[in-house]
């Protein structure tokens, strides 16, 4: 009798122990699963370029900026093509998400209402590799 008494105080103690371990898991923070991600929220005109709408995460610490590309991919004419950067000191960096704005100026001709575009957007760091990329295509 007083062996199964000990057993289910063990197991009501294992019980407790499973449920305090599942619970600081539920509410632990999710920092590091997001962190240097990158979603392409909008693509819009803002002729004669683009304005790409960007929700992203990094680490804290992190040099790198954020760049978008742009190219148009229906055209009798030449294509049309733009880029924009996100420098270092305007990203946020601390795990979180966070939204930005990306201008990209128009190279030589213009986007125009009605182009289908492809917009890849990814970061870059200072040795030159690029990661996180995002790749969309929109209809303007």
């Amino acid at each position: 009798m007083q062996a199964s008494r000990i057993r289910r105080r063990l197991a009501g103690a294992a019980t407790v122990a499973a449920l305090v371990g599942a619970g600081a898991l539920a509410t632990a923070p999710t920092a590091a699963a997001k962190a240097n991600l990158i979603a392409v929220d909008k693509v819009s005109l803002d002729a004669p370029g683009l304005r790409v709408d960007v929700t992203y995460s990094c680490d804290p610490g992190m040099k790198h900026q954020l760049v978008a590309n742009a190219e148009q991919l229906t055209s009798s004419k030449l294509a049309a093509r733009g880029a924009g950067t996100l420098k270092v000191d305007k990203l946020v960096c601390d795990y979180a998400d966070h939204t930005a704005q990306v201008h990209l100026r128009a190279a030589a001709e213009g986007f125009t209402k009605g182009d289908k575009v492809k917009v890849t957007v990814f970061y870059f760091d200072d040795d030159g590799f690029r990661y996180a990329d995002r790749e969309v295509t929109a209809t303007l």
